[in-house]
């Protein structure tokens, strides 16, 4: 398992993919997600993106670290409460803290072109 904090002005996919590298990550899956942003980019099921302005709190946080990339989807509520999921992108950073615990796997997951969706998509492979 790894357990890490971000600190105030990290982006939160740029310092997963950073985590990732720093400890040889193969596989990995995000099992908890708190913290704050100052604000997010989401992409939303249309495709199209979507900024959030800050400060949001990280309400729900899923997904898979592949060798190659991140998939996480991510729910943020804003200061009425009102909240947004879709898609993480980049140009989502911490606020005051991030705090993620990932569980790590013995294989290797990739995301590989599938062109019936025309995303990467994830693939498991052994050791």
């Amino acid at each position: 398992m790894i357990v890490k904090r971000l600190h105030p002005g990290q982006d939160l996919k740029g310092s997963l993919l950073q985590l990732r590298d720093s400890e040889g990550l193969r596989s990995g899956v995000v099992l908890s997600m708190v913290g704050s942003l100052d604000g997010a980019v989401l992409r939303m099921a249309d495709g199209n993106k979507k900024a959030i302005k800050g400060p949001l709190e990280i309400v729900s946080a899923t997904g898979t670290i592949a060798v190659n990339g991140v998939h996480l989807h991510l729910a943020v509520a804003d200061s009425q409460g009102t909240v947004t999921g879709g898609h993480l992108l980049g140009g989502c950073p911490v606020h005051t803290t991030a705090e993620i615990c990932i569980a790590c796997l013995d294989m290797v997951f990739k995301r590989v072109y599938d062109s019936a969706t025309g995303y990467r998509e994830l693939e498991i492979f052994p050791l």
